[in-house]
């Protein structure tokens, strides 16, 4: 028998090894043929000298994974220790810095899952990108990111970031306060990922001058939309005409970015989405890209991605 000691180069073990060592007891089950202790930051592994070799270089993978993308889930960890065949282009690749930009009290806003980083690839040869995936996979606040980012670096002139208020419906008049207030919580998600990357003060100089503007998708029916960096979320739930609508306002210097959860569609009964559209219909011209996130993208607690699996699982019935 042999024994090899390993130590992570881990700062968060807790992350790493996964709450009531989760992570860890996944990896275990994997490689049950080995002793595997954690006493900290070191792995103590007992067994065939073949076996230990093909751990350490998993674990090697694992590292780095959880390194470029800061969280790993049972999904990665299948996928990494070779449980799920065909997902080899899920695996990291090293060879380029994933941060996107730099936003407040030091936090670092990266690409955090392959697909994550698909979409900040496609960003650079695409001017209208479809992110659509399941909650938690980072669709909005990557394409937050990426605006902020371009605002920055003086690429574009101005963020549009704008939802459709569907949930209001005809009781929006209903609600308290003046139009802005009763739209505010609907667009809530992209003032927090806002109030993540710019300065408050700064934050609220740009929305005062028009720089970042936030409004219900209705709110562009006529407008032409140019050097700006504009972001749809929660598409699932425009009309074909609403989407079409919003499309059609691209200037000429403008990035787009739509994001949505096909599986979580709002709409009154029969309906269709918007989103669901387009998937058909502008899938095959040329500037306009589709990500697809999945359940391994859910950065949120490993619940999250085990709530959707069962869901998913449960439609196939």
């Amino acid at each position: 028998m042999t024994e090899k000691v390993l130590t992570l180069p881990i700062k968060d073990l807790v992350a790493f090894y996964g709450v009531n060592d989760f992570n860890l007891e996944l990896i275990r089950k994997h490689f049950s043929e080995l002793l595997i202790i954690a006493r900290g930051l070191e792995l103590i592994v007992k067994g065939e000298k073949s076996k230990i070799e093909e751990f350490e270089k998993r674990i090697a993978q694992l590292v780095a994974y959880y390194d470029r993308y800061g969280s790993i889930n049972e999904q990665h960890i299948k996928q990494i220790m070779g449980e799920e065949k065909g997902n080899e282009e899920k695996l990291p690749n090293d060879d380029s810095s994933d941060i996107i930009v730099y936003g407040n009290n030091g936090l670092v806003v990266k690409a955090r899952t392959p697909n994550q980083k698909k979409i900040v690839l496609s960003a650079q040869e695409n001017d209208m990108i479809f992110a659509i995936g399941p909650a938690g996979t980072g669709k909005t606040y990557t394409a937050v990111a990426l605006a902020v980012k371009a605002l920055k670096n003086k690429e574009v002139r101005k963020i549009i970031l704008t939802r459709p208020a569907v949930e209001a419906g005809e009781n929006l008049g209903f609600l308290p306060g003046d139009l802005k207030e009763k739209l505010d919580p609907y667009l809530q998600p992209l003032y927090d990922a806002l109030r993540d990357m710019i300065p408050a003060e700064k934050l609220a100089q740009y929305m005062e001058t028009g720089i970042i503007q936030i409004a219900p998708l209705a709110f562009m029916r006529g407008r032409t939309l140019d050097n700006a960096f504009v972001i749809l979320d929660e598409a699932q739930n425009s009309t074909e005409s609403q989407l079409k609508m919003f499309l059609t306002r691209m200037g000429r210097s403008a990035k787009f970015v739509i994001t949505g959860d096909i599986t979580q569609v709002d709409l009154p009964y029969k309906q269709p989405s918007g989103l669901i559209q387009a998937i058909k219909f502008l899938t095959n011209i040329k500037g306009i890209d589709f990500i697809h996130l999945d359940e391994s993208d859910v950065i949120r607690h490993r619940l999250v991605t085990q709530i959707l699996y069962a869901y998913k699982e449960h439609k196939k019935d």
